[in-house]
């Protein structure tokens, strides 16, 4: 039975350009990226782990065969779970003011084709499937307080843009799974947008911030009863607290929230210990994106931000499998 219940988040960074492509790479065996990628799950057994990345199909095949395959070598997650995401959704609108459609920067999130570099999560316990809260399709114009981006000539892109964006760039999701002994843990997780590639307008760095502050809402009623007990947030918010671009009011609202505590795990990061990122130096360099923040009523027993074979060249650690790293930590009931 279970005393204390490891959990992590890892954007895995596994999308491919094609839709099929995922799956024909994990089934064919040998990817170095896969392997990489499984490896790091092994090395640290989460019980429940939330992965961005992770190209999205209907049948959950490629999911399933990743899960299999990484059963053979790791962990063994007979529980999976993904939903459509955003990325790649067709429009049919000019959605980053570029004068054409049809391009990955068109869809509700970029991709280059529906479902590419989605979210899922895989455990060792149930999911409560028909319980799960998919707050995805929320318009960005619906949220409280948008952010919604303007030039002198009006909403950018356009107001007709602005009418059918979504406000979640891959998804927000609240995921009941029920453990033994310990009850249900929800799981509230997320992959928000990189606030940059964009222009004065913005917009980017607006939706990053509503994504992330869309849980502070949440947790206050706004959209739905939240969890009364025992969840995690955690995903990838592509926002720093302190470096980098974008506007960082959100992710410290979400860092000092009452509900919240922060374990700030720690890896073997070259300047802060508590970066989860590498990306090419010397700018942006390492940050810290990638989040667990369990609710108050967790002990949180241990915590970390899983660095693999640190003595590599950066360069060739990012090759091998993922610039983001897997942040874990291991809660008791408090």
């Amino acid at each position: 039975m279970a005393q204390s219940v490891k959990i992590a988040t890892y954007n895995t960074e596994l999308q491919r350009d094609g839709p099929g492509l995922l799956l024909r790479d994990i089934l064919k065996g040998g990817d170095p990226q896969i392997a990489a990628v499984m490896k790091v799950l092994s090395e640290t057994t989460p019980d429940i782990v939330a992965l961005q990345g992770f190209d999205y199909d209907l049948t959950g095949a490629a999911l399933n065969a990743f899960a299999d395959a990484l059963a053979q070598v790791g962990p063994d997650y007979p529980h999976r779970f993904a939903l459509r995401p955003n990325t790649g959704m067709p429009t049919g609108f000019d959605m980053d003011g570029d004068g054409r459609v049809g391009e990955p920067r068109d869809a509700q999130s970029y991709g280059r084709f529906s479902g590419q570099g989605g979210m899922a999560v895989l455990s060792r316990f149930p999911i409560l499937a028909e319980q799960v809260q998919d707050f995805s399709a929320m318009l960005w114009v619906d949220f409280p307080d948008p952010l919604l981006p303007r030039t002198d000539d009006g909403p950018f892109p356009s107001r007709e843009a602005q009418a059918i964006q979504r406000l979640s760039t891959t998804g927000h999701w609240a995921v009941p799974i029920e453990i033994p002994d310990l009850g249900t843990l929800t799981l509230l997780t997320f992959h928000a947008s990189p606030p940059v590639f964009d222009g004065p307008e913005d917009r980017n760095g607006r939706r990053n911030h509503d994504e992330i502050i869309f849980w502070d809402h949440y947790l206050a009623g706004a959209f739905s009863t939240p969890p009364e007990n025992r969840f995690v947030i955690m995903g990838d918010t592509n926002q720093d607290p302190v470096k980098g671009e974008g506007i960082k009011t959100a992710i410290a609202t979400l860092l000092s929230h009452p509900k919240l505590q922060d374990p700030e795990p720690a890896g073997a990061a070259s300047d802060d210990p508590t970066d989860t990122v590498d990306w090419d130096d010397p700018v942006p360099g390492n940050l810290r994106v990638d989040y667990v923040l369990p609710s108050r009523d967790w002990k949180v027993l241990g915590a970390g931000v899983h660095w693999p074979d640190a003595t590599l060249p950066t360069g060739q650690i990012a090759t091998m499998a993922s610039r983001h790293r897997l942040v874990w930590a291991e809660l008791a009931p408090d």
